[in-house]
């Protein structure tokens, strides 16, 4: 089953359409050809400032990850042996630290559904049964509905790529520079913690599948992906400095 054709989905989603389209004809007589891009760049930074409560509390968790990573790295070395003593110990100091181990997580899962309808917008050809206005406009030319990908395959060699291939470049930058950020802050606890180590050096790389992600779908969803990529980037570097 198709989660947007589903009812209330397919309704929220239908006025989402109609804020975003709304924003499109306010800023059609200064922007012109651009405004739907512009549109979208325009409900993206909306939707990013009214979830900064999440990105704050999601870096109040990787401190806290950060904090109890070496006592965590001693419970597992003394405990080795004990799997039951070790959970004991550990919800033990999760409890006395008033900190949870998947402190964090909840408020990126309630966050989910707001961003997959806004998501949707962007690369669905037809909104609660009738047509995406949106991916019939274009940016500079390029149209909003048509992939990176397509164009490449199909051997359609045009300024189009241009646009599509500064996009890219811009997302792959941030991938490239969280990656670098991320693997600074996790230091202080992968040195106590190997284990830990390996396993956010393996999730650094996981930006870079943005990239990836953001050739294949319609280039409305490619400007949503750089947009809210680097707005990710700047928002997480602000909160750690002021939360440190």
């Amino acid at each position: 089953m198709d989660i947007y054709t589903f009812g209330p989905v397919a309704a929220v989603l239908d006025a989402a359409y109609s804020v975003v389209t709304g924003l499109q004809h306010l800023l059609d007589p200064v922007a012109g050809g651009a405004s739907a891009a512009l549109a979208i760049v325009a409900i993206t930074l909306l939707l990013r400032l009214l979830l900064i409560p999440v990105g704050r509390s999601q870096v109040r968790a990787e401190f806290t990850r950060r904090r109890l990573a070496p006592r965590l790295q001693e419970l597992q070395r003394r405990y080795k042996g004990k799997p039951e003593v070790l959970q004991q110990k550990t919800m033990e100091l999760y409890t006395n630290e008033k900190a949870s181990p998947i402190a964090g997580l909840l408020p990126a899962l309630a966050q989910a559904p707001v961003l997959s309808v806004v998501y949707g917008l962007f690369i669905l050809p037809s909104v609660n049964g009738h047509a995406n206005g949106l991916l019939a406009e274009n940016l500079f030319g390029a149209p909003l509905g048509t992939s990176f990908a397509h164009l490449v395959t199909t051997g359609a060699i045009s300024t189009d790529l241009l646009v599509y291939g500064a996009l890219l470049v811009v997302i792959a930058s941030v991938a490239f520079a969280s990656r670098r950020v991320a693997l600074a802050f996790t230091r202080p606890a992968d040195v106590a913690a190997p284990a830990m180590a390996r396993m956010n050096a393996a999730l650094s790389w996981l930006p870079f599948v943005t990239v990836v992600f953001a050739a294949l779908v319609p280039l409305a969803a490619t400007i949503y992906l750089a947009v809210t990529t680097t707005w990710t980037l700047v928002e997480r570097q602000v909160l750690r400095r002021r939360l440190a």
